[in-house]
């Protein structure tokens, strides 16, 4: 690499390498995120390797040493790096744009949208000498994460509201927003708690109750968890649960309960009118009996409706409680405790929980997504992007991906065949979702010093990639049900009860959405075969 070039005080160019040890300039080269540092007359002086992977139509970084922030931004554009949109619209407003953190203090990271769909995020710093650093790291799964948290908010039948830890509105739903008189999250967000609170006050909470439910509601907001079902001035009832977050912040949830409310007050009634009728029929035996039987026969009704009512609510309980709450109680234990040993805990317990709090956080994101994939596919809303994509190639990248598992549990993975020019058509995303769940059961449920053997081979008009391994096995009988959510079968002695039972579901339903199939073949004791066959290029 050419000397970078950094101006002295009386003007003369000093190499960047000539001032930074040779171990610190390394360093910056094997970072995952592109630094590029400029002087104070914004020209180029330095720029790490991943800056070069970061732009694909810049010149080499070499070229780039002494050019202009301004100058970069036209080649970025004149490229076609930068995404079509309002963003580049107007290149003069661009540049002013992206120059605005340089001299107006502005130091917030921006969000650059790139033409392939990565997200960059710029974020510009001052330097001592009158310059400036600027870093740009791909956030892209990070985004997609969010729009992902927003999808599973608004399909949520209940009013989700999330405050930072200055009490702020981040981010809420539009059953939230309505609570608030808002046509639009957008309305509300930022606002301040307390202003969140008077407006849905004056919104839906009767006039003559208004300022007791605000104050209770302020009191409910200072500890770190609480609970209180509200009635809305149109006769709506809400359970309105409040929770401190591990970030400091608030979680608020509005369910609603008017049924149930309902449900409970006509009880109530009903409670009140019976013992009003064995007053009145106390005189007459006769009519007592009369009505003591009428009442028999209505208890013996309601008590029915409510063991088919309970009965509805334990199966959809034991299906899902355990999955959800398992990675929400690490999540709140472990958060607890930081909370709890902040000034005695060391750093490597910290690191510890929120290496269990970030894994607890993964799983239960894991299955929130495979839960919104299915709904969409069930619902015909999932549109696949396909493109040429090499199955083979394919195979070696999920061995580098899971070789660390396995060889942790002496697994051996074996790719039998994966030579080049095996392509398929197939939506990327979906495509390594479904290979990803089928490599990582077959590791997961092999004993200590198995294999697991990869291959794709083509067929009539297809390509077939097959996940096999050497483990216990399911009983053939069990086959047929694991595909069907959250159906799970052990495999000898493994726990297979780990997960939530939507892996095989998922890769059946994406198989089926590309217009391929998927064959499990296994038997107790004779390892587990996962074929899929997906359409040939």
């Amino acid at each position: 690499m050419n000397a970078a070039l950094q101006r002295t005080g009386r003007g003369t160019p000093v190499g960047l390498d000539d001032v930074v040890a040779p171990s610190v300039m390394e360093a910056l080269h094997v970072l995952r995120v592109a630094i590029t540092v400029f002087d104070a007359d914004e020209r180029l002086i330095f720029a790490n390797q991943h800056f070069g992977y970061m732009f694909h139509a810049l010149p080499p970084r070499d070229e780039l040493i002494g050019r202009r922030y301004e100058d970069i931004i036209r080649l970025e554009v004149a490229g076609g790096d930068i995404a079509e949109g309002p963003v580049r619209a107007d290149l003069d407003e661009l540049i002013a744009a992206r120059r605005t953190s340089l001299f107006q203090g502005d130091y917030a990271p921006r969000d650059l949208p790139l033409a392939d769909g990565r997200i960059i995020e710029v974020k510009t710093r001052k330097t001592p000498g009158g310059g400036w650093i600027i870093l740009w790291t791909d956030a892209t799964q990070a985004r997609h994460n969010i729009e992902r948290l927003h999808a599973a908010i608004t399909l949520s039948a209940d009013a989700f509201a999330f405050f930072d830890r200055y009490d702020r509105l981040t981010l809420c739903n539009d059953d939230y927003a309505a609570l608030n008189g808002a046509a639009t999250p957008a309305e509300i967000k930022g606002l301040g708690f307390n202003d969140v609170v008077d407006r849905i006050a004056a919104h839906a909470i009767a006039e003559n109750e208004r300022a007791a439910w605000i104050e209770k509601r302020h009191e409910m907001h200072r500890v770190p968890a609480g609970a209180m079902t509200v009635e809305m001035v149109d006769g709506t009832a809400y359970l309105m649960r409040d929770r401190a977050a591990s970030d400091g912040g608030r979680i608020v949830v509005f369910t609603d309960v008017t049924e149930h409310h309902r449900a409970e007050k006509a009880l109530t009634e009903q409670a009140r009118s019976l013992a009003d009728i064995k007053k009145a029929l106390a005189a007459s035996k006769a009519q007592s009996a009369v009505q003591a039987n009428y009442l028999a026969d209505l208890t013996t009704k309601l008590g029915q409706t409510a063991a088919s009512a309970d009965t509805t609510k334990k199966t959809l309980l034991r299906t899902m409680s355990h999955e959800l709450k398992t990675p929400l109680n690490a999540i709140i234990g472990f958060s607890d405790l930081l909370g709890t040993l902040a000034e005695s805990a060391k750093p490597e317990q910290i690191s510890e929980y929120a290496g269990l709090i970030h894994m607890a956080g993964n799983n239960l994101l894991r299955m929130l997504n495979q839960i919104l994939d299915l709904t969409k596919i069930s619902a015909g809303r999932y549109e696949l992007n396909r493109q040429p994509l090499d199955a083979g190639l394919s195979l070696w990248n999920l061995k580098d991906r899971f070789d660390g598992v396995a060889m942790d549990k002496n697994v051996e993975i074996i790719i039998e065949n994966g030579g080049p020019g095996l392509m398929i058509d197939a939506d990327e995303i979906a495509y390594n979702a479904m290979l990803g769940n089928l490599v990582e059961n077959a590791v997961s449920f092999t004993q200590t010093g198995g294999t697991v053997h990869l291959n794709a081979q083509s067929a009539e008009g297809a390509v077939c990639l097959t996940v096999a391994d050497n483990g216990p096995g399911v009983p053939e009988e069990d086959l047929a049900r694991i595909l069907e959510p959250f159906e799970q079968g052990g495999r000898g002695t493994a726990d297979h009860s780990a997960g939530a039972g939507l892996g095989l579901t998922l890769v059946k339903a994406y198989c089926e959405l590309h217009g391929g199939t998927l064959t499990l073949k296994s038997g107790t004791g004779k390892g587990f075969t996962a074929t899929i066959a997906l359409p040939a290029k």
